[in-house]
């Protein structure tokens, strides 16, 4: 059985861990998985579908306990890309992680979830976000792997 207690990881396993994660999921569905041993450009790793076609991924990890905010620096994240992917794993204490697989492209859309931030006059890099709460994630539903992982395998 495997240890599903994550409160004790530190930032940094828990971004490891959903990396690793999401290469070992995504492979399950068939997906042929490619891991870059530096990530300067903000992907973390490459996968090809059974069409030959071949996506980006960046892998954002948050824990579920409590609300959270997930975001990818607009220089490395390109939401007309349509073979970009933001693959999220959430975790929640004594449960098997939940992965969802969104398409850059989702991002065009601000809604309640999908955040559209530039911080003009500020120190920080513009930046596409994920608000993740309770509330929201009835909005994250349709981007849950098992339906993401299928369409974008045959695509």
């Amino acid at each position: 059985m495997p240890n599903l207690s994550w409160s004790h990881l530190n930032h940094l396993q828990i971004g490891r861990y959903a990396e690793y994660y999401a290469k070992m999921e995504l492979t399950t569905y068939g997906f042929y998985v490619f891991t870059s041993e530096v990530d300067d450009h903000g992907v973390d790793f490459v996968m090809k579908n059974s069409k030959g076609h071949f996506f980006e991924v960046q892998v954002k990890a948050a824990r579920t306990k409590t609300t959270s905010y997930v975001f990818a620096p607009k220089s490395k994240f390109d939401v007309h890309n349509e073979y970009m992917l933001l693959a999220l794993v959430l975790l929640d204490e004594d449960k098997i992680p939940m992965m969802y697989l969104v398409p850059a492209h989702a991002w065009k859309s601000e809604n309640n979830l999908f955040k559209n931030r530039d911080f003009e006059g500020r120190k920080s890099e513009p930046e596409w976000g994920l608000n993740i709460s309770k509330k929201n994630l009835p909005l994250l539903d349709e981007y849950r792997v098992e339906r993401q992982g299928i369409i974008l395998y045959n695509t």
